[in-house]
């Protein structure tokens, strides 16, 4: 398989994939996202049902811990201030999750310094994720588009060649 500068896949002399691009993949979903072929409906029951468990198994596991710092009696400010720090990280996780299946991030470098505060609110990335799955596959907005405008770029670029290039330039130099 031959990749062009333009991140098209063209099929290799001996067969293999068809020439042009090719439809990236999805966690969870590989490319049935496509066509919705494949299982394509109950892989998105599953990813919704699995999101929304351990959403909520976080949840659990995240009020054990704070039954913990009851018993530890460590003072109702920092028991609020606890619950207060995952609340407004899972809200910007949810955002920044949601904001994911529709664009790229056009500052990788900002997203790598949200790391962290994306992974303490996991559960609000979770959450996003059950959403999303609920009308489509998560990302399969952004990737359908970026797939149909390279298939565009592609098939004009395939329709405006005629003829054979090394042919013309023998008549130009004549």
């Amino acid at each position: 398989m031959t990749t062009g500068t333009d991140g098209t896949t063209g099929a290799s002399p001996r067969g293999g994939t068809a020439p042009g691009p090719q439809p990236e993949t999805l966690r969870f979903f590989g490319t049935t996202w496509l066509d919705h072929d494949g299982g394509y409906t109950l892989r998105r029951v599953g990813v919704a049902a699995g999101s929304l468990a351990a959403a909520v198994a976080s949840c659990v596991v995240l009020r054990f811990a704070f039954s913990g710092l009851e018993v530890a009696a460590i003072g109702s400010f920092l028991n609020i201030l606890v619950v207060l720090m995952f609340a407004v990280c899972s809200a910007i996780a949810y955002r920044k999750t949601w904001e994911g299946f529709r664009s790229r991030p056009a500052d990788p470098g900002r997203e790598d310094n949200l790391r962290g505060l994306k992974t303490i609110g996991f559960v609000g990335s979770l959450l996003a994720y059950f959403v999303r799955s609920l009308r489509e596959a998560p990302g399969e907005t952004l990737l359908r588009a970026e797939y149909e405008t390279a298939l565009a770029r592609y098939t004009k670029r395939r329709t405006t060649r005629t003829g054979n290039p090394a042919a013309r330039k023998t008549r130009r130099g004549k």
